[in-house]
């Protein structure tokens, strides 16, 4: 088994490019649309979304855009992703205002940062 892709929301573009290009460094994909159809019968969504692919080494996120997405309020649901610069990723998201949570586990420190939109992050090095 091998996971595809990661699906994810975000409620624009502009801050969907803002975490997945500059802050982890990801190559963007041309944006396509998923017209309302399909939107509607696969999440739901009386709207159509617009999708982005967000790709770097083994990792790829496939990223809707909603306008009215809100993530929940006590997020657990999360992306593990190792990085060759975690400190640089840290001070990165620090600089942008983003959520960043270091908890001390024994002798290391577990690190998950926020994106723009509340979607949950594990940061290993």
């Amino acid at each position: 088994m091998k996971i595809i892709h990661s699906g994810l929301a975000a409620s624009s573009e502009e801050k969907a490019d803002r975490f997945f290009i500059d802050i982890l460094g990801l190559e963007k994909s041309v944006p396509k649309i998923l017209d309302k159809k399909l939107a509607q019968a696969i999440f739901g969504i009386n709207d159509e979304l617009l999708l982005i692919h967000y790709r770097g080494g083994t990792v790829h996120y496939e990223v809707l855009v909603y306008r009215e997405y809100k993530a929940p309020e006590k997020q657990i649901a999360h992306s593990c992703i190792q990085v060759s610069d975690l400190i640089n990723i840290v001070n990165k998201c620090r600089d942008a205002g983003l959520k960043i949570v270091e908890i001390p586990k024994g002798s290391v420190v577990v690190t998950f940062i926020s994106d723009y939109d509340g979607n949950l992050f594990e940061v290993k090095e």
